[in-house]
């Protein structure tokens, strides 16, 4: 047996290889670093559905934009009881309102729904009425219109694409699994999804980005750095933005990520030096990890810039595994289609360790 699944094959997939040992990620046989920065959410999300899909368009952005529309209407469920639950919560509240089927048009529509409900939540807890979206728009440009009321610069849209796209899908890991798992018992796309965002919510998975801000903001200032590090680490806290259950060199997405940031300097809400801070941050975190622990690789992740690039975005922390969801929903839903295409049930088996019955006196 295999703790934690380690190793075991549950799945033969076309969507993503992650190949751990050489830091490599290819969707569909493109590598994440020719996607990244030059592919929008969009054509990504319809590079993932081809041949899963009947009647899937050349270009998904009309009708994604429609779908944007249709489950806005779900919004007005948005009641004081979610307003009170953390913004992914309240977004699988909403996201449990929507249909379930198998379809193009379902999946179309769960597509739409973090990025529509995310940013009504956002809003809505911070006291503004929801931004209805303009179909007419990009998906990345309609959702930071949808948070920010406003429209957002091209660089600030090719960021939002990046990271989407980047994170939009990513081997199985523990919410594509849950998906497919939800999906082999044929109980529809929309119950994939939310089993797969239920996944995505626990701090193991989705829920790292947003401690990063805390840890930069705990640090300050760029002399701090080794000193918290040193502290952190001796209390036995972990680093969030470190370290990779798969990868043992550096996650191939961070630098993909970290460019994009780095366009953004001198716009949104990327504050002066906040850059070269984390940068600073990052060098002190990577040298410490190796002198305290030679034997384990410990390199930057996906989610250190990630914090980064949705903090310029003007995505508060409590919503960051939100915007993962935006990204990895079409993940998802592809590899739930690929598991009713030709899987069967998931059912794994158990060991039981318990006690055996007792012979009665």
């Amino acid at each position: 047996m295999s703790d934690g699944l380690e190793d075991v094959v549950a799945a033969h997939t076309v969507f993503s290889e992650v190949d751990g040992q050489a830091g490599r990620l290819i969707i569909r046989g493109w590598p994440v670093e020719q996607l990244a920065g030059r592919t929008t959410y969009e054509d990504a999300a319809r590079l993932l559905f081809d041949g899963f899909f009947d009647d899937l368009p050349a270009d998904l952005a009309g009708l994604l934009g429609h779908a944007r529309a249709e489950v806005f209407g779900e919004v007005t469920a948005l009641d004081t009881g979610l307003l009170d639950r953390t913004p992914i919560e309240a977004m699988r509240a909403l996201t449990a309102r929507l249909g379930d089927g198998d379809d193009l048009a379902t999946a179309l529509r769960l597509t739409a729904a973090p990025a529509v409900f995310t940013a009504a939540v956002v809003r809505a807890q911070a006291g503004q009425a929801p931004v209805a979206p303009d179909p007419s728009l990009s998906h990345a440009a309609d959702v930071l219109r949808m948070l920010r009321g406003r429209e957002a610069s091209p660089a600030e849209v090719a960021a939002l694409d990046t990271y989407l796209v980047t994170v939009s899908d990513h081997g199985l890991n523990a919410s594509t699994f849950a998906a497919r798992v939800v999906a082999s018992t044929r109980a529809g796309l929309t119950s994939a999804v939310l089993a797969g965002i239920s996944a995505l919510k626990g701090p193991l998975h989705g829920g790292a980005p947003g401690p990063v801000i805390d840890m930069l903001d705990g640090i300050g200032r760029p002399e701090n750095a080794r000193a918290w590090i040193e502290a952190a680490l001796d209390r036995g806290d972990r680093l969030m933005g470190f370290g990779h259950r798969i990868y043992r060199v550096r996650d191939p997405r961070a630098d993909a990520l970290k460019t994009a940031v780095r366009k953004l300097v001198g716009q949104s809400n990327v504050a002066h030096g906040r850059l070269e801070f984390a940068e600073a941050v990052e060098a002190a975190a990577l040298a410490i990890l190796k002198a305290r622990k030679p034997d384990r690789s410990l390199d930057t992740n996906v989610e250190f810039y990630t914090a980064l690039l949705l903090e310029a975005l003007a995505f508060p922390p409590s919503a960051f595994t939100c915007v993962f969801a935006m990204g990895r929903v079409a993940g998802w839903l592809a590899h739930a289609r690929e598991q009713l295409a030709g899987g069967r049930l998931i059912r794994p088996q158990s060991v039981y360790v318990g006690p055996q019955p007792r012979e009665a006196a």
